[in-house]
């Protein structure tokens, strides 16, 4: 056995092993103890092997997807190793091999994976001239995507595509692995190293065309991607091997280029707390506000059109053309009918790996018969809901397939039984009619043997250790017949069997036992049928998935009173009464009061808004509100608004907040700056960026330069939409001298020594920044805050008498303008008038010195 285990552990040497043995899967040697270590299970040591004791470990075969869930938690992967032999055939051990390898990126199990959000394996190739070769796919969702990229790029798509593991090649460079490496730091992603042979583009480009079924790649606009074919190859090879079997269901290819999709960095996606808060929690977050899905497969749907919102604004205005219908009647009708739906996506792609339980095949027939009440629901709808509707028609017999092979409430496992209708195999009825008439007959022969013995008491009984026997009491045995064979000896009782019995039991047991085979024998009939309906199916729940993200955007803008935004080809962001979603749902369920709506206007004219207002009073909330209004209305949803016109956009780039990089020896003023040369880089004059409070952390000096060198920077050169927060009210001259630049402010009143917040944006600047008293309402010490006022009085004062007027935002001096010489300095400090005879020879002297080194 452990020769076995061994042979079966060098081809997985990387992956912690499952052995099955009984009703246990067992790790053994350093697999033992590593598990030991990180699921906390007891390390036993048994026998020897090679003269060493072997170090043991397990858990039960009933609970496994608890433990894997947790390894996989951790990054790691695990080689289901079952028997595959025949018990009663094999000699020495049974036959085992590994049936599946379970890793972050390949999750399939239903109890493995979160309902909202994918499993995504993501294999980069380290191409030539700097450039990158993508390729990604989730294996419950059977869409396959490749991309290319600029290497200085990887950072920004591993944040886009978010994937649970990253494979790449055995021959990258070490400074390419330590990218990795870091990049991983940041995010909950495992790296997977690979054989450099498998990242070949010729290999993939053949296994895209066997996937696709296709002459050329042409259709799918990939032809070019040498890099993402080498990727491609990698990915498919592995996702197959830890599948144990082909991809059958990835049928379908996206291409995926730097112009399609609006630029979302991940800083972006964190300051904007799209899917997680800042301090990592999954509420309240945008997403959280907007998912009111139905069904886990909508929820996805509706993440995947927000972190991937489109240039291209004609998806965008199909889903509000259907959001329109939907909020004119019917969404409420679809919600009921999709609720309780079964998550028809990943049970189909079940199938397709030959995974599904039966009672998730109960559950997709049971959703096909909502899907076509869903398509007949939509009928005579337009557009993308008409669409959806004929998308939403089951495939003929799929339904009818499973209805008549499948019992209506099946045991969880096929291993079980009870999960093949009956009237469908004539041999499998006759099976179990032997088991099911076993009741009536160990009755029977029960009521006969007491009348024979005499023994009133007697009792015939089964179990699964001894199968049948006769129980009789010890003050009975005297009355025991002949023809009874002691069975077991109890401690009050024996145990017997009959020649009758005996033959019943061998009957029966072989009946159940060949009853089992034939079930899993017609199960596995059933799933050979079934692949024949996979792509169909696979479409039928996009379109339910789509439906229902759908149907939950219309009844957020009905329940939020959201309003349709409007698009256009013309530069500019113009939102009338705009509103943070999530700010003011979290007023109306704390019953803090109404949310203060703002206007926002950007364009060719106006293209910077330099705010000012004091802490707390709502700048970063209004920033961040136009961010998320853009957002919502490029994915397709109504926006918190009273109305919004909104031109062309290219990203959403945003510096805001203060934290330190610890683990990449970064201060919080030095990722503050790298992040804001990042966006200098990046942004277009089609980008929205939100800059907050910049150059803070550093001195005042240094601080308000540099703040005035990127808001002349983003305004002059950049041009893009730029909203530029600062408690620097020097730069409240900025827009005297840019003409596409304004001063607005968050307003604020004094009451006696306190501040009362108004949240409303006026236009002008802020007559100050009201800190000490906002350092009064966190509760600081009245000691402190008197004397900061006193200090503050004395600092004004002297600023005012002393202060040196600087132009901040004159031009620097061009960069080939000639700097004085040395001697040209020297002699512009010569005051001649002023210098004895000696001194005059001395700066002589000196001149000379200098005209000779230069």
């Amino acid at each position: 056995m452990m020769a076995q285990y061994l042979a079966i552990k060098a081809e997985h040497p990387h992956t912690l092993v499952f052995y099955r043995m009984g009703d246990f899967y067992e790790m053994f040697y350093s697999d033992a103890e590593k598990a030991a270590r990180l699921l906390d299970i007891t390390l036993t040591r048994r026998g020897n092997s090679a003269g060493e004791p072997v170090v043991m470990a397990g858990v039960p075969f009933h609970s496994v997807e608890n433990y894997l869930a947790r390894l996989i938690k951790q990054g790691e992967s695990v080689a289901i190793c079952e028997q595959v032999g025949d018990v009663a055939t094999s000699k020495g051990p049974v036959e085992r091999k590994v049936v599946r390898v379970v890793t972050p990126g390949t999750l399939t199990d239903t109890e493995l994976l979160n309902d909202k959000s994918e499993a995504v394996l993501l294999a980069v190739h380290q191409g030539s001239r700097h450039k990158l070769g993508l390729a990604w796919l989730s294996v419950t969702q059977g869409a396959l995507q490749l991309a290319e990229c600029a290497g200085d790029e990887l950072e920004s798509w591993v944040a886009r595509i978010a994937p649970s593991e990253l494979l790449f090649s055995a021959d990258v460079t070490p400074q390419f692995e330590q990218r990795l490496k870091a990049i991983r730091a940041g995010m909950s992603m495992s790296l997977t190293q690979r054989p450099e042979f498998q990242f070949d583009s010729g290999l993939g480009l053949r296994k895209l065309l066997e996937q696709l079924n296709g002459a050329t790649l042409t259709a799918w606009g990939a032809d070019d991607l040498v890099l993402a074919h080498a990727a491609a190859s990698a990915l498919l090879a592995y996702a197959e091997h830890t599948q144990g079997r082909a991809l059958t269901h990835v049928q379908s290819l996206q291409v995926q280029r730097d112009d399609e999709l609006i630029d979302l960095p991940v800083t972006t996606r964190r300051n904007l707390e799209l899917v997680q808060t800042l301090r990592g929690e999954d509420s309240p977050t945008l997403f959280s506000l907007l998912d009111t899905c139905m069904t886990g497969m909508g929820s996805r749907m509706l993440k995947c059109w927000m972190l991937e919102p489109r240039r291209d604004r004609s998806h965008a205005v199909a889903r509000h053309e259907a959001i329109a219908a939907l909020r004119e009647g019917g969404a409420d009708l679809l919600r009921a009918e999709l609720k309780g739906c079964s998550d028809i996506e990943r049970i189909t792609a079940r199938i397709a790996l030959r995974q599904v339980r039966p009672r998730e095949l109960v559950g997709l027939r049971h959703s096909l018969d909502k899907a076509a009440q869903l398509s007949r629901r939509l009928a005579g709808q337009q557009g993308l809901l008409a669409e959806l509707a004929a998308s939403m028609t089951p495939p003929e017999g799929c339904a009818a397939l499973l209805a008549r092979t499948i019992m209506d409430e099946p045991a969880a496992l096929v291993r079980d039984g009870g999960v093949i209708a009956t009237g469908l195999d004539a041999e499998l009825d006759e099976l179990r009619a032997i088991q099911d008439n076993c009741d009536g007959f160990l009755l029977e022969l029960e009521t006969r043997e007491r009348a024979r013995t005499g023994i009133a008491n007697l009792r015939v009984q089964f179990n699964k250790v001894h199968g049948f026997y006769i129980e009789i009491s010890q003050g009975q045995l005297d009355k025991v017949p002949g023809d009874f064979r002691r069975r077991q000896t109890l401690k009050n009782a024996e145990r017997f069997i009959t020649p009758e019995l005996k033959a019943f039991e061998d009957k029966a047991l072989s009946a159940q036992d060949r009853a089992l085979a034939r079930e899993k024998f017609l199960y596995e009939q059933l799933l050979d049928q079934l692949q024949a309906f996979v792509p169909a199916v696979t479409r039928l729940a996009r379109a339910v998935a789509s439906l229902d993200a759908l149907c939950a955007l219309a009844e957020r803008s009905l329940t939020l009173n959201w309003s349709r935004p409007q698009f256009s080809k013309e530069p500019g962001i113009e939102i009338v009464q705009g509103r943070h979603p999530v700010v003011e749902s979290r007023l109306a369920e704390t019953s803090a009061g109404s949310f203060i709506a703002n206007d926002t206007r950007l364009g060719p004219k106006q293209r910077m808004q330099v705010i000012t207002g004091p802490n707390m009073g709502g700048k970063s909330t209004y920033m961040r509100q136009v961010a998320l209004i853009c957002l919502l209305a490029a994915m397709g949803s109504y926006v918190p608004a009273q109305a919004a016109r909104l031109g062309p956009m290219d990203a959403i780039h945003t510096r805001i907040g203060a934290a330190d990089d610890l683990a990449n020896a970064q201060s919080t003023f030095m990722l503050e700056m790298t992040e804001a040369a990042q966006i200098l880089h990046a942004a277009t004059p089609q980008s929205l960026v939100l800059m907050d409070e910049i150059g803070r952390g550093t001195s005042t000096f240094d601080g308000l330069a540099l703040a005035s060198g990127i808001a002349a920077h983003l305004h002059d050169r950049t041009q893009a939409y730029t909203l530029f927060a600062t408690h620097y009210f020097e730069l409240t001259e900025f827009p005297a001298k840019h003409h596409a630049a304004m001063n607005v402010h968050v307003s604020a009143t004094e009451s006696g020594t306190d501040i009362v917040f108004l949240h409303e944006i006026q236009a002008g600047p802020a007559s100050r920044s009201y800190g000490i008293q906002v350092a009064k309402l966190a509760g600081m010490p009245a000691a402190v805050v008197n004397h900061a006022r006193h200090a503050l009085a004395a600092l004004e004062s002297q600023q005012t008498l002393s202060r040196e007027q600087v132009d901040l935002f004159a031009p620097p001096p061009a960069a080939d303008t000639p700097m004085h010489s040395a001697v040209e300095a020297a002699l512009s400090a010569i005051h001649p008038d002023s210098l004895s005879p000696r001194e005059a020879l001395d700066a002589l002297y000196a001149l000379k010195k200098l005209g000779e080194k230069s």
